[in-house]
């Protein structure tokens, strides 16, 4: 039977990232994608909360599915020495909770500025970050977050083979396809499928964006995960709810809400045949 590695966003159950591993213990999951803890963001965690974050996963068998960073997810006129010592740092964190991926965006663009206006910045400054990746190990996943550049499929697809490297990959969104308007699995996965290499998992309402648990909404989620079960898909499957509250730096969900994305997502995967751990 094919099996998944369950990994899922702590931030969105509690601050605190001991009630974070206990939760996610308990649903399964040995695995905790670090966006935040002690509201205090990844890049911004000093050594000793990193070193504390270490022992507790040591403590409990846990371990780092992905660096949940905000890099790139900031206008694109910002200074980009800014985006480039985050990375400096989220590369550190990686490296120190012995963690292979890091999660990362595509800036947004001021109004009136189209995406193609900010095409060749884009890639500049991604073929710069998968430059050093490469140089650290570690491998870049793009988040399709909407209002970015890459938030389409075509875009995605685009920053990845105008790259070219092996340190950038695609972290699949369906929830976010959806608040842009695309039909994840019939207009996205297809081109995408090759570079898909860390799957998130939420769900929209294609009429008003809200998020909701896995098949509830219409990202088309059973499609999908059918296509990786067959296409031979063995990476993480990441929780990442947003049940409670939704804001452009992340979102929230709260232990209760986060079990009941959980069980939805359990419940889809049990039908199609597929294990999670």
């Amino acid at each position: 039977m094919t099996q998944w590695t369950l990994s899922g966003f702590g931030d969105e159950i509690d601050p605190d990232p001991v009630v974070q591993l206990a939760v996610l213990a308990a649903l399964g999951a040995r695995h905790l994608e670090l966006r935040s803890a002690w509201d205090v963001n990844v890049v911004d965690l000093d050594a000793g909360r990193l070193d504390r974050i270490a022992a507790l996963l040591a403590e409990r068998g846990m371990a780092v599915s992905a660096i949940a960073s905000p890099i790139g997810k900031v206008q694109i006129t910002d200074d980009p020495a800014g985006e480039r010592d985050r990375l400096t740092r989220a590369i550190a964190a990686a490296h120190r909770l012995d963690c292979r991926y890091i999660r990362l965006f595509s800036f947004y663009r001021p109004p009136g500025v189209t995406a193609q206006d900010i095409r060749d910045e884009v890639l500049t400054r991604m073929r710069d970050w998968a430059a050093t990746a490469e140089r650290e190990g570690v491998v870049l996943v793009h988040e399709n977050e909407k209002e970015i550049y890459g938030d389409t499929p075509e875009r995605v697809r685009d920053i990845v083979e105008s790259v070219g490297s092996p340190a950038l990959r695609v972290a699949w969104d369906n929830a976010n396809f959806v608040q842009v308007g695309v039909r994840p699995f019939t207009d996205g996965y297809a081109q995408l499928r090759p570079y898909l290499e860390y799957l998130q998992v939420k769900d929209a309402m294609a009429d008003t964006g809200e998020v909701v648990p896995a098949g509830a909404g219409d990202g088309e989620l059973r499609e999908t995960l059918t296509a990786l079960r067959d296409d031979g898909y063995a990476g993480f499957a990441s929780l990442e709810p947003h049940l409670a509250l939704q804001s452009a730096t992340g979102g929230f969900s709260g232990p209760a809400e986060f079990g009941r994305a959980a069980r939805a997502f359990a419940a889809l995967t049990h039908e199609i045949g597929v294990q999670t751990a």
